[in-house]
């Protein structure tokens, strides 16, 4: 697959409280892999733990996603999304569940997130640089 050029703006929920975020590039695999540990997984993944197909998904999650991928196919810029660590020590997509398992379904190496300054350390094996 080609490499997508995709356009991010902040999150509109850090909006005032930037300086309690990081803006790093987290590796979309990882992340999956981690986040498919959460309770909240099986309405975007499969048992595998990669994304369903948008006709899988419940038709909340799926109008999501396809405002998403008319937001790409606009060119827009997309949230980033806000991820953070849940209870059992996993991934959790707090915000931009939607964007992130949509990039991560088209083929998405790498996704620009926000993450908690407080919790740096625990995003140390995920982090990597921009694809």
């Amino acid at each position: 697959m080609p490499k997508q050029e995709f356009k991010f703006i902040n999150n509109k929920i850090i909006q005032g409280k930037e300086d309690k975020y990081l803006n790093v590039h987290v590796s979309a695999a990882d992340v999956l892999k981690s986040w498919k540990d959460s309770v909240f997984s099986f309405e975007w993944l499969k048992a595998d733990g990669s994304v369903k197909p948008i006709e899988a998904l419940n038709e909340s999650e799926k109008t999501k996603r396809e405002c998403v991928e008319h937001d790409l196919s606009d060119g827009k810029a997309l949230e980033t999304p806000i991820l953070g660590i849940g209870l059992m020590e996993n991934i959790e997509i707090g915000a931009g569940r939607a964007i992130f398992l949509t990039l991560c379904d088209k083929g998405a190496q790498t996704i620009p997130v926000h993450i908690p300054k407080s919790n740096e350390s625990d995003f140390a094996k995920f982090i990597t640089t921009q694809d």
